[in-house]
C-alpha cells in the first residue's frame, strides 16, 4: 500500500460541531412544543405551575438529546480506502457497514440552514441498489463542506466509459428567474392553500383561540350568502397557495445548476435554505422522461426527469423528487436538455412521428371518463333521495360541469397516446392530466409484459409494459393496436418477445 493509500485508509471522525447543531435543533423543538403546552397549563393554573412543568422537561430534552448525539459522534468513524468505504457507529448496538468502491454510484450532499451556518454537510454514499435497512447507503452526518466535496470527487471520479462523441462537459443548464411563472399553475397551489388553512386552525387550537377565531369568522360574514362566503374563503386560500408555490419554487430551485463533470457524472445543485447536490453516474442512465402536467403543458413548458437505476429508494427522507434534472421550463429547452443529457444530436422525446393509436382507444377513454362522472352523479342522486334534496342539486351541478370536462380530458388522453423507435431508444407517451414522454434505452429493457382485458380483446387492443431496472421499473404503451404493438415490442428489443409470437 502506498503512502497516499495509507492516508486515505486512516479512520476519520465526523465533525464535532454536530453536537452544537443537535443542541440548537432540540432547543427549537423544546420551544415549539413548550410554548403551547405552557399556555395550556397556565390557562388552568398559574404561570409558576406552567414553568415548573415545562422548564425541567425542556432542559431534560435538550441535555439528553445533546448527550446522545455526543455519544454518537464519539463512537462513529469512517474511512475511504482504495477498495472500500467503511462506516462504524453505535454504542450498545455496533453497526459496521462497508461498500465496495467500484459499486458506489451516488454521493449526494445536503445541508439545512443550521448545517450551513456551521459550514457542514450531510453526505450520502450509495450503490444505487434497493436493500432494506439502508444497507446500501453510508450516511456521514455531518462533515465539513471541503471534506464532502473531496469525498464526492474521489468516489465518483473513476474514469469515463461513456461515449463522448456528442456532448460537452461543464454547465448544461442554470436557473432562469422567468421559470418561476410556472410554479403557480400546478396542483400544488390548492394543496398549499388547504394546508395553510388547516395550520391556522391547528395553531389557534394550540393557543386556545380556535373557538374565538371561528366566532370572529361567523361575525365577519354575517348576512352574506353562503355561496359568497365559500367563494371568498376559497379565493383567500388560493392566494395563500399562490404565494406559497412561489416560495416553494425559490426554496427548491434557487441557484440551480445542471453540470456534466469529467468522468461521466451529471450533477444537480439547488436550494436556498437547504442546499442539495445530487450526483448521477451516466452509466446508470437508461433514458429520460419529459413530464408535462396539465397546467404547465398549457403554458408550453415541461420538466425533465432521469430514468436511472437505483433512484427509487433514495426518496425516503427527501421532500423532493431526486430524479428531476430540469424543473418546469419551456418545452423547447426541455427537449434540448434531454438531448444533451443523452448525448444525442436530437432528443428522442421530440419524435414528431409517433405512431397514433386506433380510434378504439379513444372510445375506451370516453367511456371511462363519462362513466366515472355518471357513477358519481348516480351515487349523489341515490343519497339525495334517501337523505336530503341538497345532494340532488349537487348531482345535476356535478353532471353539468363534470361531463364536458370528462370529454375534453378523454380526447386529450387519446391525443397523447403514441409510441415510436428513435435510434437506440424506444419512445412512449401517455397521460392527460400528467402527460409523460419517456425515451428508454432499448438495451435497458429486460422484459415485456403484455396485458389484454376482455374489452381490449374485442377491440383488438393491448397494453405493453417495458420492464427495466431503472426509474419506475416499467413504462407502458397503452391501448396499442394488437399486431402493431407486438411488432413494435419485437423490433425494439429483438429476440426478447419474438420467440413467443405466432408468425403468419
Amino acid at each position: 500500500m502506498t503512502t497516499s493509500e495509507e492516508t486515505e485508509a486512516t479512520w476519520q471522525k465526523l465533525d464535532r460541531r454536530t453536537i452544537y447543531v443537535s443542541a440548537l435543533v432540540l432547543a427549537g423543538v423544546a420551544v415549539g412544543a413548550g410554548v403551547p403546552t405552557g399556555i395550556g397549563i397556565a390557562s388552568a393554573n398559574s404561570l409558576g405551575v406552567a414553568l415548573a412543568w415545562v422548564l425541567p422537561a425542556a432542559t431534560l430534552l435538550i441535555a439528553g438529546g445533546t448527550a446522545a448525539d455526543y455519544l454518537r459522534w464519539l463512537k462513529t468513524r469512517y474511512r475511504v480506502g482504495p477498495e472500500r468505504a467503511e462506516l462504524h457507529t453505535g454504542l450498545l448496538l455496533v453497526k459496521r457497514r462497508s461498500l465496495a468502491r467500484e459499486r458506489i454510484r451516488n454521493v449526494d450532499l445536503t445541508a439545512n440552514p443550521l448545517l450551513r451556518i456551521f459550514g457542514l454537510v450531510t453526505v450520502k454514499i450509495g450503490t444505487g441498489e434497493q436493500r432494506q435497512g439502508g444497507e446500501s447507503t453510508l450516511v456521514l452526518n455531518p462533515v465539513t463542506k471541503a471534506e464532502a466535496d473531496r469525498l464526492r470527487r474521489e468516489l465518483l471520479n473513476r474514469g469515463s466509459t461513456v461515449d463522448t462523441r456528442v456532448g460537452v462537459d461543464g454547465t448544461l443548464a442554470r436557473l432562469d428567474p422567468a421559470w418561476i411563472r410556472y410554479a403557480p399553475i400546478s396542483f400544488v397551489v390548492p394543496a398549499l392553500g388547504m394546508a395553510a388553512g388547516g395550520a391556522v386552525m391547528q395553531v389557534s387550537d394550540w393557543f386556545g383561540l380556535q373557538d374565538g377565531f371561528v366566532r370572529w369568522m361567523i361575525e365577519l360574514f354575517r348576512g352574506f350568502p353562503l355561496v359568497l362566503v365559500i367563494l371568498v374563503l376559497a379565493a383567500v386560500l388560493l392566494v395563500v397557495g399562490f404565494v406559497g408555490s412561489l416560495a416553494l419554487f425559490v426554496e427548491m430551485w434557487w441557484n440551480y445548476h445542471l453540470e456534466r463533470e469529467p468522468g461521466g457524472t451529471l450533477r444537480v445543485r439547488r436550494g436556498l435554505l437547504t442546499t442539495r447536490s445530487i450526483s448521477l453516474e451516466e452509466r446508470r442512465l437508461r433514458g429520460v422522461e419529459v413530464v408535462e402536467p396539465l397546467g404547465i403543458r398549457l403554458a408550453g413548458a415541461a420538466r425533465v426527469d432521469a430514468v436511472a437505476t437505483g433512484m427509487v429508494q433514495r426518496q425516503e427522507d427527501d421532500k423532493t423528487d431526486t430524479r428531476t434534472l430540469l424543473p418546469a421550463a419551456p418545452k423547447e429547452l426541455a427537449d434540448r436538455i434531454a438531448a444533451v443529457v443523452l448525448r444525442e444530436e436530437r432528443s428522442p422525446t421530440e419524435a414528431a412521428l409517433l405512431t397514433a393509436h386506433p380510434l378504439a382507444a379513444r372510445g375506451r377513454r370516453l367511456r371511462w371518463s363519462i362513466g366515472s362522472v355518471v357513477l358519481l352523479c348516480a351515487v349523489l342522486v341515490v343519497l339525495g333521495l334517501l337523505l336530503t334534496d341538497v345532494l340532488l342539486h349537487i348531482a345535476w351541478i356535478a353532471a353539468l360541469i363534470g361531463l364536458p370536462i370528462a370529454v375534453v380530458l378523454a380526447f386529450e388522453a387519446y391525443k397523447a397516446l403514441g409510441h415510436a423507435i428513435s435510434g437506440d431508444y424506444l419512445v412512449a407517451r401517455s397521460g392527460a392530466v400528467r402527460r409523460a414522454t419517456v425515451a428508454l434505452q432499448r438495451d435497458g429493457v429486460i422484459g415485456w409484459t403484455v396485458k389484454q382485458s376482455i374489452f381490449q380483446r374485442r377491440a383488438r387492443l393491448l397494453t405493453l409494459t417495458a420492464t427495466t431496472a431503472a426509474g419506475a421499473g416499467g413504462y407502458h404503451v397503452y391501448d396499442a393496436a394488437q399486431g402493431e404493438g407486438l411488432a413494435f415490442a419485437d423490433e425494439a428489443v429483438p429476440g426478447l418477445l419474438g420467440p413467443f409470437l405466432e408468425r403468419g
